[in-house]
């Protein structure tokens, strides 16, 4: 598969580098020469220096061969014309980088669709999304719909008292043999695990759970924790996430938003209607206390600094707030954010790319989750007519070691995977991997030859 990346930047980049581990051919297209020699020195990858809009640098980069078209600049008409030329001069299919969050409408997305860009993804509007979908499912650090919402996927962390620290994988079906879950992954000192018979589970641990919705309510008993009522929440930072987060919110919670730039905050004002906008700086500890920082039980800190938004969580914690929700640009900080003690990071590239990988992966794939501190990654399966996946048990498959099957839906009924399950073309099957199996598994799932992208359904955010 040929994919051609135009990017200025850190999320061009990011997309890159996680691609080269699927075996995909990968050109990026980028107007800073320095930062590609950065990229080629640290990935084997084509990079080409130049505009994304201009047509003789895509044809350089072979356009006409392009299966995906990928316009990921910070600049939304850039990248909207990128996907325009690109697909007049051959690429197979594209998809845009877009800030405003009006165009993600019915009526312009088809509109666009009729100028060559077929898909448009707002990494803040999706970050927002998050944040609304974690302060719904508070007790978990992280969740993921699959399956049209019949299996989730919850990461927990596995704190002192715990039932599940110290017991083995093997233990803990022995001990709690009616819950239907399966812990596909944990996370430890950094290290990403797929726990086996023998794995004994530690405090600390991010536990990586799927399970029916239903059974939330059992994994809390098991795994120790309580749901939080959220009834108010304080937002740091007033750009584009915050405002979206705070436009979501603000009819089933009292929001209280800071913002430091005072302009912004009448404009704030008019779109938010009723919610309280304060002007003044997020890393000022003793204004966050006056304006009720400790009364609040959920603080979500989206400002343009990831370590002022990791420093106010962490008072938030100690003033008692339940909730904290961080954004972190710096990757390299999400582990260390984790270990500390915010509940969720917020990661607009990894959101970013989980959402643009559904137009990546094989056309056996439904859906993708690339989760956040690890560079792990889930993917919804459909069988495939005579694929290898329905010759034998899930016992008996040559299922990567890097790999495990989390759950299966056939016909809207939930399954546990078991040794002795049988898939069946047409079941649902949601995989936890790394990067570098992916196409191994996708193998496994192969049925008759379908072209890409014959089934991926993009949602409207």
């Amino acid at each position: 598969m040929n994919i051609i990346i135009a990017g200025d930047g850190e999320v061009g980049f990011h997309l890159a580098k996680q691609l080269t581990e699927l075996s995909f051919n990968i050109t990026v297209v980028d107007p800073h020469s320095e930062l590609l020699k950065k990229l080629e020195s640290e990935s084997d990858l084509l990079t080409i220096a130049g505009e994304a809009t201009s047509p003789r640098i895509l044809e350089e980069a072979n356009v006409r061969e392009c299966d995906l078209f990928l316009a990921v600049l910070h600049d939304e008409s850039v990248n909207l014309m990128a996907c325009c030329l690109a697909r007049k001069l051959g690429a197979k299919k594209t998809v845009a980088r877009v800030s405003n969050a009006e165009l993600l409408g019915d009526r312009h997305r088809s509109m666009f669709r009729e100028l060559g860009v077929d898909e448009m993804v707002c990494p803040e509007r999706i970050a927002a999304k998050e944040i609304t979908n974690l302060l719904n499912n508070n007790v978990a650090t992280e969740t993921f719909d699959f399956t049209g919402g019949l299996l989730t996927m919850y990461l927990l962390r596995l704190d002192r008292g715990s039932a599940v620290v110290g017991l083995s994988v093997k233990d803990l079906s022995q001990t709690y043999h009616s819950l239907r879950a399966h812990i596909v992954a944990t996370v430890r000192n950094g290290e990403t695990i797929i726990p086996h018979a023998d794995f004994v589970f530690r405090e600390g641990d991010l536990a990586y759970i799927i399970s029916e919705r239903q059974q939330l309510d059992e994994i809390k008993k098991v795994v120790g924790k309580e749901t939080v009522k959220v009834k108010n929440a304080m937002i740091a930072g007033g750009g584009r996430i915050g405002r979206y987060a705070a436009l979501t919110l603000k009819d089933r919670l009292s929001i209280t938003l800071i913002e430091e730039d005072r302009r912004r905050c009448s404009e704030l004002s008019e779109i938010l209607g009723n919610t309280l906008i304060i002007n003044g700086d997020a890393t000022d500890i003793d204004l966050l206390k006056e304006e009720g920082l400790a009364n609040q039980d959920a603080f979500i800190a989206v400002t343009n600094s990831s370590e002022t938004n990791v420093l106010t969580c962490l008072h938030a914690k100690q003033l008692g707030v339940k909730k904290t929700i961080a954004l972190v640009e710096n990757t390299g900080f999400i582990s260390l954010s984790q270990d500390i003690g915010i509940d969720t990071i917020i990661n607009k590239k990894l959101i970013t790319a989980s959402y643009i990988a559904r137009f990546i992966v094989t056309a056996e794939a439904v859906s993708s989750k690339w989760l956040s501190g690890t560079n792990a990654e889930l993917i919804e399966f459909v069988v495939g007519k005579r694929s290898a996946a329905t010759r034998k048990p899930i016992g008996e498959l040559k299922v990567p070691h890097d790999a495990t099957i989390g759950g299966i839906v056939r016909d809207d009924k939930v399954l546990l995977p078991s040794r002795d399950t049988q898939l069946a073309a047409g079941d649902r099957v949601v995989v936890f991997m790394l990067p570098k199996v992916m196409a191994q598994v996708a193998r496994l799932f192969k049925g008759n030859d379908i072209p890409f992208f014959s089934h991926l359904d993009s949602d409207s955010l």
